[in-house]
Parts: structure tokens; C-alpha cells; sequence
């Protein structure tokens, strides 16, 4: 592999290619050469849809992914929170670089001038493709008018600023890594609220039975990050979450111990179930799946099945 350029696969959008670019200088300082393959992906043509409509798995990662399987790259980066928990046939995650920020942050115009998202008044339109923050949005202040917001991060943050929207909520990563911090008005703390599982996190992805590209990612693996998301992806899949369900989860450390933090919820953030967990280091998977679990005894199953009967969900399939 050293005998020839490697490439790596990565969306266009400007977050993408820095997050890409950080996998390309870690691989430059192994001695590796390597370049970048970009793609537009479903999710990126498709902005004049909610993401929670279109409906299909991989909306950001699919393309990438057909050519990782063909052998026309080595492997893929992603943000991890756009990986589905399925993983495709022949392909593995390899490796995690250590994590951001996982929060979600406010920004908001001077038009408003509010300094957080207790100061917005009421009425003031907040934009975000996610249903997730959507129904954390209305679980808190009811009196906001949630609004679809699609595009990149400066794409948005420039609707913001032009008056599409009073405010915006975005991942804390991406202003971080786009070198836009000063543009944060708040933080949207943990546990009170709550980020994709996966969140900050990047991800490599290989072919399974690529011993070669294995062993050169794997070393820029960061194992405490593995274990957090390993915990929050666990969570999500035991709740059949994906874009179309409101569902967040987050990993926090306090010292040496660990605790799974996750909630689901309805679209419209009238009916919300939360719940935390110790986070076993050793069977991160499993407290993920325990914590899914409570929280489908106290009413995430209801929640679930509320979603499939008003169509944001498919039904069920047979085994």
C-alpha cells in the first residue's frame, strides 16, 4: 500500500473535507501519501426534502460505500453520526479519531439578540433537519415556531444571518473544526439535552477482508471514543433509530467511571422518555442495549409504535 497512493473517500462539503484532511495528515505523518475522492451524496442533491422524509438509510454515506465495496478506495470517512448501525455487507468501522465536542450549540441573529435558548422570545422561528432537536426544541419551549433548515453549516448559518430564521441549532463539532466558534451564542448542555449518538466523532470505514488498510487505520483509533459511541450506537439501535425517530444519546465521564445517557421521543416532544445507565467499559454494547431496554418498559415502545401508525416509521419485518 505504501507503493502507491491510497484514497480516501469523503462527501464535498467543506466540514467534510477538513474532518478527511485531518485522517490524510495523520496517515502523512506514518509516511503514507494519499488523496481525496469527493461525492455528493442523496442527502447532499436532496435539500429541498426533510431529512425525516426521504426515509432511506445512508442518505450521507451511500455512494461512499459502494465504492469502498468495489475497491475503487481504501476507505471512507465519515462524521459518524450520519453512519447508519447497520453496517453494509464486506465493510467495518476500523478506527475513531478523537472525538469533539458532542454538544449541539444556538446561534442567533441580531435581529433577536437573545443570548440562549431559555431568552428567545416566543414565536421566534428555529431552524434544524432533525427531529431529534426538533422535539427537544418543543419539549422546552413550546411557544417557538420549529422550522425545516437544510444545507451545510455556513449555508445555514448564513440563513440565520440574512432573517430565514431567528436562530439555528447545530453541532458544536462542525463551528469547532470550520474555525467559526465565535459564531456559538450557547452551549446546549448534557443530559438536560441531548446530541446524536456518534456525535464529533469521525469515522474510518474499511472492506473487512483489507488486512492492509486495517492494519495502517487502526492505530489512529482512539479507544475512549470507541467505547462512548460504541455505548450510544448500541442505544440507538436497540430503538430502531435512525433519522425518522427523535432519539439522543451521550456517554459522559465523571473520573474513571462512565454513564449512558439517552432519551426518545415523539416527533412533537409531548411524549418523552429518558433514563441513564453505568456503562460496563468492558461490554459497552451491552449497557447501550440494558438502556434501550428500560426505556422500552417505560414507554418507548408506545412512542415507536405511535411513529409507525402516523407513517414516520416503516412497519416491522418479518424475521
Amino acid at each position: 500500500m505504501n507503493t502507491q497512493t491510497l484514497i480516501i473517500a469523503t462527501r464535498a462539503s467543506e466540514l467534510a473535507l477538513r474532518q478527511a484532511r485531518m485522517v490524510q495528515q495523520a496517515l502523512l505523518e506514518r509516511g503514507v501519501a494519499s488523496e481525496l475522492k469527493t461525492y455528493r451524496t442523496m442527502g447532499d442533491k436532496r435539500l429541498d426534502e426533510p431529512l425525516s422524509s426521504i426515509g432511506a438509510k445512508g442518505l450521507f454515506t451511500k455512494e461512499l460505500e459502494l465504492d469502498l465495496v468495489k475497491g475503487k478506495v481504501q476507505c471512507c470517512v465519515h462524521s459518524l453520526k450520519d453512519l447508519p448501525t447497520e453496517m453494509p455487507a464486506g465493510l467495518e468501522l476500523v478506527a475513531l479519531l478523537p472525538r469533539e465536542d458532542p454538544r449541539d450549540i444556538l446561534i442567533v441573529n441580531n435581529i433577536v439578540g437573545a443570548e440562549s435558548l431559555d431568552a428567545l422570545p416566543p414565536g421566534s422561528r428555529v431552524g434544524t433537519s432533525s427531529l431529534r432537536r426538533r422535539a427537544q426544541l418543543l419539549a422546552a419551549r413550546a411557544d417557538l415556531d420549529v422550522v425545516e433548515l437544510r444545507g451545510n453549516v455556513p449555508t445555514r448559518i448564513r440563513k440565520v444571518d440574512e432573517g430565514h430564521v431567528h436562530a439555528a441549532i447545530l453541532a458544536a463539532a462542525g463551528l469547532h473544526r470550520l474555525g467559526v466558534s465565535q459564531r456559538i451564542t450557547s452551549y446546549l448542555d448534557a443530559p438536560a439535552w441531548l446530541p446524536a449518538a456518534g456525535q464529533g466523532a469521525i469515522a474510518i470505514q474499511i472492506r473487512a477482508d483489507d488486512g492492509a488498510s486495517r492494519a495502517l487505520f487502526a492505530p489512529l483509533g482512539d479507544a475512549d471514543t470507541m467505547i462512548d459511541v460504541s455505548a450510544e450506537r448500541a442505544f440507538l439501535a436497540a430503538l430502531e433509530g435512525g433519522c425518522q425517530v427523535p432519539i439522543g444519546a451521550l456517554a459522559m465521564r465523571t473520573g474513571e467511571s462512565r454513564t449512558l445517557y439517552g432519551f426518545i421521543s415523539d416527533v412533537k416532544g409531548k411524549a418523552v422518555v429518558r433514563g441513564e445507565l453505568a456503562i460496563d467499559v468492558t461490554q459497552p454494547e451491552l449497557s447501550g442495549v440494558r438502556l434501550a431496554n428500560e426505556l422500552r418498559h417505560r414507554g418507548a415502545i408506545e412512542i415507536l409504535e405511535g411513529l409507525r401508525r402516523a407513517d414516520h416509521l416503516p412497519s416491522p419485518q418479518p424475521e
